[in-house]
C-alpha cells in the first residue's frame, strides 16, 4: 500500500521520498482505517487532492479522507490506540466469497469460552507469548482495552481488539491460540497458563492474514 501510494502521490507532484504511516501490517491483512502523513505543495483544497489521489490508486487502495495536520505531526507517535477486528467464517461448508476477508473454521465455536478467554487479556500484562516487540527490543508489554467476540449474521464470529499498540504478529497470534479454545482443544485455564508463560515458542500457529483488518488509528 506504501509503494501504491507515494506512487501515485509522485504523479501529482510530491518529492518526498517516504509516506509515514502509522504502522505496518502483515502481507494479507486488510485496513479501512490506516493513517498517513506526507508534507505536499498542493493548492487545490482536500477534496481535489482526495480525488486526484484515487485517480492514480489502483482499485485495491483508496483515499477515504484527507486533511491538513501539523508539520510535525507522526501518525504512529501521535497515535493513542489502534483497533483491529479478526472475522472467522464458521461454517462446516467453506465459501469461496468470504475467503478472502475471513478465516474459515469448520468445527463450531463456543463464544461464551472465547469471550471467558479474552476477558484475560485486558490491562497491562506482558504479551511476549503472542509477540515480539516491532522496534526489535526486549518491551513486550502492552495494555488492552477492549477484547470482544461478537457473533455476525452470515455465520461469522469477530473478534474486535484494541490497544495502545500491538506487537509484532501479536493480533494473529492471540486469534490462533483463542480459536482453539473456542474449537475446545484448550480450556480457558490452559489458555491463561500459556499467557503467563511468556514464551514465543509455545505460541500455536497464527491465524492467517486474511481475517485480520485494521479498523481504526485513535488520536
Amino acid at each position: 500500500m506504501q509503494g501504491e501510494l507515494e506512487t501515485a502521490l509522485s504523479q501529482i507532484g510530491w518529492l518526498g521520498k517516504a509516506v509515514l504511516g502509522a504502522g505496518r501490517t502483515d502481507s494479507g491483512v486488510h485496513a479501512v482505517g490506516q493513517v498517513v502523513a506526507f508534507d505536499l505543495d498542493w493548492r487545490h483544497g482536500t477534496d481535489s487532492l482526495r480525488r486526484a489521489l484515487n485517480a492514480n490508486l489502483p482499485p485495491d487502495v483508496a483515499v477515504r479522507q484527507v486533511q491538513p495536520c501539523a508539520p510535525d505531526f507522526h501518525p504512529r507517535y501521535a497515535a493513542r490506540a489502534r483497533r483491529y477486528r479478526y472475522t472467522i467464517y464458521n461454517s462446516s461448508e467453506r465459501s469461496p466469497l468470504q475467503a478472502r476477508y475471513a478465516w474459515h473454521v469448520a468445527e463450531p465455536l463456543q463464544l461464551e469460552a472465547l469471550h471467558n478467554a479474552s476477558q484475560q487479556l485486558l490491562g497491562r500484562h506482558d504479551f511476549a507469548t503472542f509477540g515480539s516487540d516491532p522496534d526489535e527490543g526486549n518491551n513486550t508489554f502492552r495494555t488492552i482495552t477492549v477484547a470482544d467476540w461478537s457473533a455476525e449474521a452470515g455465520d461469522k464470529v469477530c473478534f474486535t481488539v484494541q490497544a495502545e499498540a500491538f506487537l509484532y504478529r501479536m493480533a494473529r497470534s492471540l486469534v490462533g491460540a483463542l480459536k482453539r479454545v473456542g474449537a475446545g482443544e484448550m480450556s480457558v485455564a490452559q489458555f491463561n497458563a500459556l499467557f503467563q508463560a511468556c514464551d514465543r515458542a509455545q505460541c500455536p500457529p497464527l491465524a492467517p492474514a486474511c481475517g485480520l483488518c485494521l479498523e481504526a488509528v485513535v488520536f
